[in-house]
């Protein structure tokens, strides 16, 4: 579906023109087209690439959707995979892919599965003629920062997650089981957004220095910038996960420790009840001569032998804090 399609010209909006115009404009000397489309059919990325003279190898990737995080060089131009990541009504995270085209006189971003909005960055540019009139380099960053923007509050919000589940950790009332679960699932989110943060640094790193391809020339200190924010969010990633590997450790030890608490109890009353199993089984012989067998006080000196000897015990165990 087609969001915009607008020609510029020395950094002013000149039109809003027709797909099939795209061609005519870049024809024009000082002209910049800059088109926006959000999960587009075969047709319309057909004509894209008529109307642009795409490569027809990234067309191809385009059009099958889930790609790595990725920027490529094809002659003068480039094409950028990002992942936007964000969350849904209900609270689950999903994953969207960006698609962007760029040449010296054009740019084109395709949004799949993905529900930001990028109106926000248009505005922007229009908002500044001055870096707009450096072209598609400048375009390319705006998009870029606007996509890396958006990862800080998933960061901020799996560092919520975490401490939540921290606290949780050492409540009584808490099952272990439901910690490992939610660890869990947060190792896998903040997997989701490592796999589209880390392989972008290597990418941006290329346009942020040394020779940049011919659209971001002059561009490399605002290209250094998303680079600080992805090395920035990559730091907050790799402590989350760290964080979650020992805060699963510690859930895990506790787990032992309270196991262990509980086999102490169990093997303390054991002992009791062996004492006392130990006494009962002697007295209960069926032999004949036996030490007093007849006396009239033997039966309540046993129990007594038998309720001091566990009580002792039962002392004993208390103060060895099995009990």
């Amino acid at each position: 579906m087609l969001i915009n399609c607008v020609a510029y010209e020395n950094g002013h909006k000149l039109a809003d023109i027709q797909t099939t115009d795209i061609s005519d404009y870049l024809s024009r000397p000082g002209c910049f087209v800059w088109v926006a489309l959000r999960d587009p059919d075969d047709g319309e990325l057909e004509l894209m690439q008529e109307e642009f003279g795409l490569h027809e190898l990234v067309v191809e990737d385009a059009s099958h959707g889930h790609q790595r995080p990725k920027i490529e060089e094809y002659g003068d131009s480039l094409f950028v995979v990002m992942h936007t990541i964000e969350f849904a009504p209900d609270d689950s995270l999903q994953e969207g892919e960006i698609h962007i085209f760029v040449g010296p006189n054009y740019l084109l971003s395709i949004r799949n599965r993905s529900r930001h909005n990028l109106l926000s960055v248009r505005t922007r540019c229009e908002r500044e003629p001055e870096l707009l009139q450096k072209g598609s380099g400048f375009v390319l960053y705006a998009l870029m920062d606007a996509i890396v923007d958006q990862y800080f509050p998933v960061v901020q919000e799996f560092e919520n997650r975490l401490e939540l589940v921290e606290a949780q950790i050492f409540e009584q009332k808490t099952k272990p089981r439901k910690n490992i679960r939610e660890l869990y699932r947060l190792k896998q989110d903040v997997m989701e957004l490592r796999h589209a943060v880390t392989p972008m640094l290597d990418a941006v790193s290329k346009l942020a220095g040394g020779r940049p391809p011919r659209p971001c020339e002059g561009m490399q200190e605002y290209f250094r910038d998303i680079y600080d924010h992805l090395s920035r969010i990559n730091t907050s990633v790799e402590y989350i996960r760290e964080t979650i590997t020992t805060a699963t450790q510690v859930n895990l030890a506790l787990v032992a420790i309270e196991e262990g608490e509980v086999n102490k109890r169990l093997a303390a009353w054991a002992g009791i009840f062996a004492v006392a199993t130990a006494f009962a089984g002697i007295w209960g012989m069926n032999f004949e001569v036996m030490p007093e067998l007849k006396w009239k006080y033997g039966y309540p000196v046993a129990l007594g032998m038998i309720t001091v000897t566990c009580y002792l015990l039962y002392r004993r165990f208390k103060r060895a804090g099995w009990l």
